[in-house]
């Protein structure tokens, strides 16, 4: 198995996923967040191909305080939320795959013996990981918005 080539089409499925996401909800901010997702799926993607042919760099995700922002602006905006709780599934699939992602980079971490590869899979690992926690944030919202957003003072991003 090539674990390149099956690190990029686990990488284009999950931008494929978030893209569909985002069309599945009516609720600009969150579309903006999984829109978000997606484009680091892409950059994720674009990072392996390089690293199967030489050296690359990831630059720093700048999702977490992006997100962060998106539900500064959802709160402000005093918008009602009608949302159908089956979408819930589905973030929680989401979570899973990120988890699955994050899981298959730490043990490939551990198989590659080029010092630039160990690198990328340790840092895409941690990346999985911040998206596994955004999504733990959008199915906290999307269970509850109002309370979520009143009370949330936004602690929950300090684990990024």
């Amino acid at each position: 198995m090539d674990i390149f080539k099956y690190a990029m089409q686990m990488e284009k499925d999950g931008e494929d996923y978030y893209r569909q996401l985002a069309q599945q909800t009516s609720n600009k901010g969150l579309q903006t967040i999984l829109t978000m997702l997606a484009d680091e799926e892409v950059k994720h993607y674009n990072a392996i191909q390089k690293a199967k042919t030489g050296k690359s760099r990831m630059t720093e995700t700048t999702i977490p305080a992006d997100a962060k922002n998106v539900f500064v602006q959802i709160k402000e905006s005093n918008e009602s939320f009608d949302f159908d709780i089956k979408q819930t599934g589905l973030y929680k699939k989401a979570q899973d795959i990120e988890k699955k992602s994050r899981d298959f980079y730490l043990k490939k971490a551990n198989e590659v013996e080029e010092k630039h590869q160990k690198e990328l899979f340790l840092k895409l690992a941690d990346e999985e990981k911040r998206h596994y926690l955004l999504l733990d944030n959008i199915i906290e919202f999307v269970s509850m918005p109002e309370t979520w957003l009143e009370n949330a003072e936004f602690f929950h991003f300090e684990e990024y």
